[in-house]
């Protein structure tokens, strides 16, 4: 009979999200789902340490083959409130990290190895390759520890059952459990960790964990241009505003240049298309849209094919209107409209140069940064 205790009682303050950290998600599901996976095939029991307060939103995560009980203050005692929910017939305990969640299967059958050879005490780590420094109080170096003796210790630990319910019989807090139970006495065997056993603790430590599910974060680009000209008895539409007293553009919607050339560059950074695919004169509903219900449109259409926008810039050309009095506004209103983006605007002329240089139309282009 093993059993595993996983703590999942911490807070998530250093991760600076409002949940508890095990509840974060990694890919398509939470720390500590991926923990109970990756432990499930190795042991008979799994007990869960749950934040106050937040025990029965785990319990229903988690399942009803998962035992939850509610953490206490300190790791070492949620460890000994896990320890009494253990089953009596274990013959070994398992202490896992929920923050430790992509720590394979593989590793935890490791540890069980070795605890069946003999082992009271067994737990996973990995070289130190940085040069150590210890200081004082002042910041100064006192020494420098010969790293080849040095382990980045990890989790799953694996202990006796009877050996790791004595040495939490008093309330001695620690680090991890190998503290207390080699403070008992007993020797404590090293084996090879893994780089996926990475303590998740920061925003940057899930990024990096996105690579070993292969869902790391990836960076597209597109380009989007777009021009129409005037056309006297329309209004013109510019940048998700109406610019009142000048002549518009013709076109099958409002003509929005500016939020057409960004549509666009957003089909392009992520392969959905163009705008006429989308929106052109095939699709009789978008017929006189507004530049700003298509980029709302835009943004479902991408968030739907897996992407977030980063952020876009469109450059606006033409003689007028005058684009600097009412940039703030323009800028406010396509961020709004792509759900608070960061945009950028600018604008030239062409000197006197084609459609927009002799004042024929106007024109724009758009550039967006997208991550999946």
């Amino acid at each position: 009979m093993i059993a595993a205790i996983i703590a999942a009682a911490g807070s998530g303050e250093r991760f600076g999200a409002p949940i508890p950290k095990a509840l974060i998600h990694l890919g398509d599901k939470t720390l500590l789902a991926h923990a109970i996976s990756n432990l499930a095939p190795a042991v008979n029991q799994i007990i869960v340490t749950a934040p106050a307060g937040y025990e029965s939103q785990i319990q229903e995560i988690v399942g009803d083959e998962v035992t939850v009980v509610t953490g206490g203050s300190t790791r070492s005692e949620s460890v000994r409130l896990g320890l009494a929910a253990v089953n009596s017939t274990a013959e070994f305990v398992l202490v896992h990290d929920a923050a430790r969640s992509l720590a394979s299967t593989a590793l935890a059958q490791s540890v069980i190895d070795a605890l069946r050879a003999g082992d009271v005490a067994v737990i996973p780590a990995l070289p130190e390759v940085d040069t150590v420094k210890v200081v004082d109080a002042a910041g100064y170096v006192v020494s420098t520890p010969e790293r080849s003796t040095l382990r980045k210790v990890q989790t799953p630990q694996g202990f006796s059952y009877s050996v790791l319910k004595a040495a939490h019989a008093t309330p001695q807090d620690a680090t991890d459990d190998a503290v207390l139970v080699a403070d008992a006495g007993h020797r404590v065997r090293i084996i090879a960790g893994e780089e996926s056993a990475l303590k998740i603790t920061t925003p940057s430590d899930l990024a990096t964990a996105m690579t070993f599910i292969g869902k790391a974060e990836t960076f597209r680009t597109g380009v989007g241009i777009d021009a129409h000209a005037f056309g006297e008895g329309r209004e013109l539409w510019l940048a998700g505003l109406q610019w009142p007293g000048e002549v518009g553009v013709d076109g099958h919607s409002d003509g929005d240049v500016a939020a057409h050339a960004i549509c666009d560059a957003l089909f392009a950074a992520t392969g959905t298309g163009d705008l006429g695919a989308n929106f052109g004169t095939s699709r009789p509903e978008y017929a006189g849209a507004s530049g700003s219900t298509l980029l709302r449109e835009t943004l479902n259409i991408v968030t739907a094919a897996g992407y977030s926008i980063s952020n876009v810039t469109v450059q606006i050309i033409g003689n007028r209107p005058r684009i600097g009095a009412r940039r703030a506004e323009a800028i406010t209103a396509i961020s709004t409209a792509l759900g608070g983006v960061p945009v950028s605007i600018l604008a030239t002329t062409t000197d006197g140069m084609g459609l927009t240089g002799e004042g024929k139309g106007i024109a724009a282009i758009a550039t967006a940064l997208v991550t999946k």
